[in-house]
């Protein structure tokens, strides 16, 4: 039995002598060397090879080396072979931090303040309380929950929306379309976490900022198309948003002379909001291995239906 990493070499690099210190009876190989393809039963990966099983034909479990599988195809991987998404607990860590600083700089109006600077115009923007700015989260997964949790214990008023109902002390949950037009127009700072489905595509538009509070904030560290960027324009020359906070775009990078680059009220980061920490990555794919072995339920079993 052997694992196979596909992703970044260098941290393919750590993979490796992670793996060879925790588990040494479990050889781990970095794409594209493979060994002994038959003996692959574990692939970690960011894209999977093509013609998978054609390859490893007696591959057991695809792990996904990211908190998300959209950029799998998941079409092209045998029914029969459980996919897992990574639950690794910095890439939560990362978010939080990420979403915190996003929120603050956008609570503390630091768009409208680099603005100033370039201007060399010094004003100063009346102070609101945390208390009465409300913070909504859109995504309640694992990364959603984790942020609501941290903003509130800033003081800000936190309320998140979800598909399915869920529940988290001290935080207004609202699930399903019906509950969503409630849950933005309470909404001074909107913050997208979901996952990126057929449904969630192009789901931060115009007829959705419309239903925001007048001059709400954006922090989109979900994925780039989730925006429709000439909405997001839009809304940011009428003033129906105030500023956007982007770490994901779509493509990445943007083209030359995009109006992201420039525009004064967008903050973009390089999709940069979490990453995965090989130490604790390399601990959830041996806990994954070790359910799998026991016929015990795998921690971050993708739902295929839903794509998540």
């Amino acid at each position: 039995m052997a694992v196979l990493y596909k992703a970044d070499p260098v941290r393919g690099a750590e993979w490796q002598r992670l793996l060879a210190a925790k588990a040494p009876d479990l050889p781990c190989f970095v794409w594209p060397e493979a060994g002994d393809p038959r003996a692959i039963r574990y692939l970690a990966v960011w894209t999977p090879p093509d013609r998978m099983l054609e390859r490893f034909p007696n591959a057991e479990i695809v792990i996904s080396v990211g908190a998300g599988v959209d950029q799998f195809d998941l079409s092209a991987i045998p029914a029969h072979i459980p996919v897992v998404r990574m639950l690794e607990p910095g890439i939560a860590e990362g978010m939080v931090e990420y979403v915190t600083l996003a929120v603050l700089a956008l609570h503390r109006d630091l768009p409208a303040y680099l603005e100033d600077q370039r201007a060399e115009r010094w004003s100063a923007i009346r102070l609101r309380p945390a208390a009465s700015r409300r913070i909504g989260v859109l995504g309640l997964g694992q990364l959603g929950e984790a942020c609501c949790r941290r903003l509130a214990t800033l003081g800000f008023t936190v309320a998140g929306w979800s598909r399915s109902p869920k529940a988290i002390p001290g935080i207004t949950c609202h699930a399903g379309a019906a509950a969503l037009p409630g849950f933005l127009a309470a909404t001074d700072i909107l913050v997208c976490l979901l996952p990126l489905t057929a449904e969630t595509k192009g789901f931060l538009h115009a007829g959705l900022f419309a239903q925001l509070a007048p001059g709400a904030g954006l922090v989109n560290a979900g994925r780039g198309p989730h925006l429709v960027q000439e909405d997001l324009l839009a809304a940011l020359e009428s003033g129906q948003i105030s500023a956007a906070f982007l770490d994901v775009t779509d493509p990445e990078p943007l083209p030359s002379g995009h109006p992201f680059w420039h525009h004064p009220r967008i903050l973009m980061t390089p999709h940069i909001a979490s990453q995965t920490r090989p130490e604790t990555a390399v601990d959830f794919v041996l806990e994954v291995i070790a359910a799998h072995k026991a016929g015990r339920p795998l921690p971050g079993l993708v739902d295929r239906s839903r794509g998540y």
